[in-house]
């Protein structure tokens, strides 16, 4: 569960968000910046984490009382290469902010380091990744918590959703895109599976209020409501702008689901609320079509 280090909300001296570039990151970016927080957002423009000085080139941009979001990642991670190349980048975060200690970290991690069978799943479930993405993130985690001495806030998102998702991973935004080009929408078996799926701006919000009491520990962030894949594409052909046919296909591995119980972000964060999953995806279409 969540610790806050302020119990009343306060703007941090100063926001960098390492990956800013990126789908989350922009998301967080956007919202600190829309709550007149001063942010100071590092793309790969501004920030090569491949380069061998990109540790050193990290510390000279950072203060003492910055606050750092470290969402910067190749995802998702599939193959050893790709672990190696996430590992080698947190390698160089760690090395600058051992240079430039700073007031607080948030990792943005994932709930892909929990087993695919783990239901409900709390912040006390056992980590026990069972593809290269989870054990990329429940690596990296350890690095972070055991290399640096400050305030840190690990988030795990669940499935994520929105309109400016540059992947095409099998969920909603698959979905909408193959709803908008009038493709039929093609199912795993029938759809059965049930996850929890999030609307990005939900991480945004709760990623800037564990910033505002710079909070550390672990929080997964889910709705609470799962829903099967099935449910998922007749919502989303509900919101097309023209009829979609949904194909099941032959059932190729065993049916499993992934329920969450939020009662620790209940208990940190009362006066905030999910978007429900109806709501998210008519937003996420309305901006994808400019409206």
């Amino acid at each position: 569960m969540l610790q806050h280090h302020s119990l009343e909300p306060r703007k941090p001296a100063r926001v960098v968000v390492i990956g800013a570039g990126g789908f989350v990151g922009g998301a967080i970016t956007q919202k600190l910046a829309d709550a007149g927080i001063v942010v100071k957002p590092v793309t790969r423009n501004e920030l090569n984490l491949f380069a061998d000085d990109a540790g050193k080139r990290l510390a000279s941009m950072l203060r003492a009382d910055d606050t750092v979001v470290f969402v910067s990642a190749l995802a998702p991670a599939r193959s050893s290469a790709l672990l190696m190349q996430n590992l080698g980048m947190a390698t160089q975060a760690i090395a600058a902010l051992t240079a430039q200690p700073v007031a607080h970290l948030v990792y943005v991690s994932s709930d892909a380091v929990y087993a695919d069978d783990a239901s409900p799943v709390t912040e006390r479930s056992c980590c026990q990744p069972s593809s290269m993405h989870g054990m990329m993130h429940a690596a990296r985690e350890l690095m972070l918590k055991s290399e640096l001495k400050m305030p840190i806030a690990i988030l795990r998102p669940s499935l994520l959703y929105g309109a400016r998702d540059p992947h095409n991973g099998y969920g909603p935004n698959r979905f909408r895109r193959q709803a908008e080009k009038g493709e039929p929408i093609t199912l795993f078996g029938d759809g059965e599976e049930q996850r929890d799926h999030v609307y990005i701006d939900d991480v945004a919000e709760l990623a800037s209020l564990v910033l505002l009491h710079r909070s550390s520990g672990i929080l997964n962030i889910a709705t609470g409501v799962s829903n099967s894949f099935r449910n998922v594409a007749e919502q989303v052909v509900k919101l097309a702008r023209n009829p979609v046919e949904i194909r099941g296909t032959p059932r190729q591995n065993p049916i499993t689901h992934r329920h969450f119980d939020i009662t620790d972000c209940l208990k940190a964060f009362p006066q905030f609320h999910y978007t429900p999953l109806s709501v998210g995806l008519s937003r996420a279409a309305q901006v994808s079509r400019g409206s």
